[in-house]
């Protein structure tokens, strides 16, 4: 055994199962076949080997779905190439609605699959019947059909992408148990195992439900925890063929495949079982938990219910397998923050089998080009943080993610365990006001305030839900007095040395090297010309800057900054998130309430847009920074934690009489888009650049220093845009959008939204999306198709606005004459 291990590979990967072996495999298609994968067990001996195998195309981000069809193109041809077959069946799936409410979801699916180049059909009950002629249908609404979608067979499917890796050069030896991770200078170098040592450029951990020990072992967080999935096997059922579809029953939490003539059903039932609190034992290998019928019992009686001839059918075999599942049901995927030339693809949440083709593609094509190829932040390590990997969190969360596979996706459905975690200063009062919160990397944040007489909670549904009135109220304070809302959840990076600026000039599309005292707002680009993140940058100094970014990003931008900063250069980075609170105080009224308690001059030649200043704020201090991501007139204090309730008391007092209200998230987001102002991870991400986002004013091509990315951005500069992003309205007053959905253009799908809310100021729904054409989305485009937005399957006629839709010109952020001084 010890002369199977080499002492030094190009790339060790950790885990043998389908992604391990899928990573491998890529990897020797790209060029790189000095790999070595090791498997402390035989392959697929984990957790893959009792997976159902179901390979569902559609995923509710479209990278994520491209990464799925992929998956289904490789498993379809790979038996041919390896020789070893893979139990790919093209045979189509099935979901079917108990409800109205899940056929309103499942329709919206169906247009989401068309905005995505998904082959996909709305059916009847009858025709949902005729296809699985095997389901009682008397209680059914409707269904969707999924022709492309169909089946694999784990263990075959992870011994063809081993075979194929072998035949790429990589080596792959089984019973090798990862004892360390060998590190220097932060980055990993290399393996212990318990047969000797490996050196190493690149260590891949995919070791699935070990994943999270083995980054433990080298200060690594992968937040993951098991949880027991469970199925049957039945006997040979009357009607039950090979080519039968895959049927999933969301409202029964219940699915079912074709298996020898028999059926697989499982499910995900709302409350799972925590598995493996004191650890997965290394020996667990091909191994079942024991059986739990009471924890079964609400899946075997949806099953009863739409297959009835299971009452009478021979159960085979039980299944209890644990999978390992994520704080937000997304697997992991990436180059570690805490360690460099450290990989993870782990934490599949029972989508391995549908996912491992695409993400092992992706991650390999990151591991050699340095950077993901496309946008893959939905499953980027880089989204959680260490408290993350607190394991009473993950206990307590999964119980929850696990479930949410057939749960209703309600519009801004909110996690509700394994919370609070992060609270602004202001939480409790808050909540003391009526405040609903939900929650973004850990923080408490508020979605909207009830007013006496109101419920303080969410009523979910896919019209208009209970708080649309609230926000109408917010909204409408916003943009005739005034309002306070608590930002204290976005991210603070300080940035400060001797090459601070160079750093960061290097860094940004925009100039940073700026007076201090001055503001930018700037993207962020990675070598394609993409958005690595959208954020602003306060010049506190010649030698120190202040980063603001969005709340889901510190960890992803402090990477990516840190990670660009040249060897020998002086430049700092400090994650001050916590150190600040941010209260964004918005509305024609701010001045005059900031004017009362502070002895700064205020007026607009004094205190320009784009400045800040430290001011003093009633007793307090804070930075004022003269931005808005509402559209109005407005300052973000950023006030030291433990002045925050202070300058907050200070603010409602002196606005008491000018209408100052508190406002949320909701409120927030709809009145950005009123404005068109886009956000990351939404209307901006690493696949699209400036030109196409409509940014290119926010990009200097002619700084000295020139930038990452530039050089993409200035050859996009001369081609024809073909995507971009497009601001639309409704035309009808009625209808609530709320990002996903279909538009077309003289019929024809075109793209989909990325964000959507209803816009009270301009009575009616507003939206931002992404609007494709291989000639091209120019202005002649835009204005002479007829556009519609497929909500649910109607449609509804759509203004385009070239222009914001709310102040096109900016009055209401600067006077007229102060923007003419100004140009």
């Amino acid at each position: 055994m010890p002369s199977q291990l080499p002492s030094q590979a190009r790339v060790v990967i950790i885990g043998g199962g389908v992604v391990g072996c899928s990573v491998a495999y890529h990897l020797t298609k790209l060029g790189w076949s000095d790999v070595v994968l090791l498997e402390q067990g035989q392959l697929s001996g984990g957790t893959t080997w009792h997976a159902a195998g179901l390979v569902g195309q559609l995923r509710s981000q479209s990278s994520m779905t491209t990464l799925v069809r992929y998956s289904t193109e490789l498993y379809g041809r790979l038996e041919a190439e390896t020789g070893l077959a893979t139990g790919w069946k093209n045979c189509g799936s099935i979901s079917v609605a108990r409800t109205q409410d899940r056929m309103t979801q499942l329709k919206r699916t169906a247009a989401s699959a068309r905005a995505q180049g998904v082959a996909v059909e709305v059916i009847t009950p009858e025709e949902a019947g005729n296809l699985w002629p095997v389901m009682a249908i008397d209680d059914l609404v409707g269904a969707v059909w999924l022709p492309g979608d169909g089946k694999a067979n784990p263990t075959d499917l992870t011994q063809s992408l081993a075979k194929g890796a072998r035949m790429g050069g990589a080596r792959i030896v089984e019973r090798v148990r990862v004892t360390g991770i060998r590190t220097k200078n932060g980055r990993a170098t290399g393996v212990s195992t318990n047969q000797g040592d490996i050196a190493a450029e690149i260590v891949v951990n995919c070791a699935g439900q070990w994943a999270r020990k083995i980054g433990l072992m080298c200060g690594v967080s992968v937040p993951l925890h098991s949880a027991e999935h469970m199925y049957i096997v039945t006997g040979r059922i009357e009607g039950v063929h090979p080519d039968l579809p895959v049927m999933r029953d969301p409202d029964g939490y219940i699915y079912f495949k074709e298996e020898v003539g028999g059926l697989v059903m499982g499910g995900f039932e709302p409350q799972a079982k925590p598995w493996g609190m004191d650890g997965i034992p290394d020996d667990f290998e091909f191994a079942l938990l024991p059986d739990d019928w009471d924890q079964f019992e609400i899946l075997m009686e949806n099953a009863l219910v739409r297959v009835p001839q299971m009452a009478e059918s021979e159960v085979r075999k039980f299944y209890n397998g644990p999978e390992s599942f994520t704080p937000d049901n997304n697997f992991i995927l990436g180059e570690a923050p805490e360690l460099k030339n450290f990989f993870v693809g782990a934490g599949f949440n029972s989508m391995g089998i549908a996912s491992a083709g695409g993400a092992g593609k992706a991650l390999a094509e990151w591991i050699v080009q340095g950077e993901p190829t496309m946008d893959l932040w939905p499953v980027d390590i880089r989204r959680f943080a260490s408290f993350n990997n607190n394991p009473r969190f993950l206990h307590d969360r999964v119980k929850e993610t696990l479930g949410l596979h057939y749960a209703m996706p309600w519009p801004n459905r909110e996690l509700d365990l394994a919370r609070p975690l992060r609270r602004s200063p202001l939480y409790e009062i808050l909540k003391a006001k009526g405040a609903v919160f939900g929650s973004k990397m850990g923080w408490e944040r508020v979605n909207w305030f009830a007013s006496a007489g109101e419920t303080a909670a969410t009523e979910y549904s896919f019209g208009r839900q209970n708080w649309h009135e609230a926000v109408g109220r917010e909204m409408k304070a916003t943009r005739e007095a005034v309002a306070v809302f608590d930002q204290t959840s976005f991210a603070k990076i300080l940035v400060q040395g001797r090459d601070a600026c160079a750093v960061l000039n290097r860094l940004c599309g925009a100039d940073i090297d700026v007076a201090v005292g001055r503001s930018v707002y700037t993207g962020m680009f990675n070598a394609r010309g993409g958005y690595e993140s959208d954020l602003t940058v306060l010049r506190l100094a010649d030698d120190r800057f202040l980063v603001v970014t969005g709340s889901a990003q510190p960890v992803r931008d402090f990477d990516w900054i840190s990670s660009n900063i040249p060897d020998g250069a002086h430049a700092v980075l400090t994650d001050v998130t916590s150190s600040y609170a941010i209260l964004g105080l918005m509305g024609p009224n701010a001045r005059t309430i900031l004017s009362r308690i502070s002895s700064a001059d205020l007026c607009e030649a004094a205190f320009p847009f784009a400045t800040h200043r430290q001011i003093d704020v009633g007793y307090g201090v804070c930075i004022a920074n003269r931005m808005t991501y509402v559209g109005e007139l407005g300052w973000e204090l950023i006030v030291p934690t433990e002045l925050a309730v202070g300058v907050y008391e200070a603010l409602f007092r002196a606005g008491d009489d000018l209408g100052l209200v508190d406002a949320g998230y909701y409120a927030l987001e709809a009145l950005r888009l009123e404005k068109g102002y886009r956000a990351w991870s939404r209307e901006l991400t690493p696949d699209i650049n400036p030109w196409q986002a409509g940014l290119g004013f926010a990009v200097d091509l002619a700084k000295a220093s020139g930038f990452i990315g530039k050089e993409a951005i200035v050859a996009a500069k001369e081609q024809p845009v073909t995507k971009r992003v497009v601001q639309f309205t409704l035309e009808d007053s009625a209808p609530m959008l709320w990002g996903g959905e279909l538009i077309l253009r003289d019929g024809k799908p075109v793209g989909e939204l990325r964000s959507a809310a209803y816009g009270h100021s301009l009575g009616r729904s507003v939206a931002l999306g992404h609007v494709e054409s291989a000639n091209g989305v120019d202005k002649a485009f835009l204005t002479t198709g007829d556009f519609e937005i497929d909500l649910a399957g109607v449609r509804y006629r759509a203004h385009v606005h070239l222009k914001p839709a709310y102040d096109p010109k900016g009055h209401k952020i600067r006077p007229p004459a102060m923007m003419e001084k100004v140009a």
